[in-house]
């Protein structure tokens, strides 16, 4: 049995993916709202949140989320999200050098989808966490088992979205009631091939 590739992503209602946890998190093309996520807590969301890291055992990141991450976990090994993650390995996805500082980092080849599905072989329970651009080709590819979007409820109107104008056509099939502690709603997604048209009837 070969292991799942699960997405995780913090969303806004308008499709936002960028900066949910910090101010200076990602501030390109001058998105001045990062940190959005933070006055928007739901504890039932949370706990979820926790119990997904927890049952992981391989971490895929963007570069950019990498660099995050690489600097502010390893000084939380304190935190079960800190401590989970010192555990288990960690790849990364970048077309450029990365220094892979943090201990049990490697670097993914040049196909990173295609790298990203080989990691079945080598694990059950793998996710990809932020890294929206990264994500977009895994998306495109279909190179994903399960899409988890947290949607919170906030509308920003700009920053980088998780389906962008000019994103690949696709259908996704929802896997398993929504849930939600009343605030943030969790929506589980697997891929469901390509979108075909038709033609409403009033009957």
């Amino acid at each position: 049995m070969t292991g799942r590739i699960t997405i995780d992503l913090f969303t806004t209602l308008d499709g936002v993916a960028q900066a949910p946890g910090g101010p200076d998190e990602d501030t390109s093309d001058g998105f001045r709202w990062g940190g959005w996520q933070a006055p928007i807590f739901d504890d039932v969301i949370g706990e979820r949140v926790g119990a997904g890291i927890a049952s992981m055992d391989a971490l895929v990141l963007g570069r950019r989320t990498y660099d995050i991450f690489s600097v502010y976990w390893p000084q939380h090994v304190d935190n079960p999200i800190g401590r989970r993650f010192a555990e288990i390995p960690k790849y990364v996805a970048s077309r450029t050098g990365v220094e892979l500082s943090w201990e049990g980092s490697s670097l993914l080849g040049p196909d990173a989808p295609a790298a990203v599905a080989a990691l079945r072989e080598r694990h059950d329970d793998i996710h990809i966490i932020g890294s929206i651009d990264f994500v977009h080709s895994l998306l495109a590819a279909e190179a994903y088992d399960e899409l988890k979007l947290w949607v919170h409820p906030i509308v920003l109107g700009e920053g980088r979205k998780v389906f962008p104008d000019g994103a690949t056509p696709a259908n996704l099939r929802l896997i398993a009631p929504p849930v939600s502690g009343g605030s943030v709603v969790e929506l589980r997604y697997a891929p469901a091939g390509v979108p075909t048209t038709g033609e409403m009837s009033p009957d």
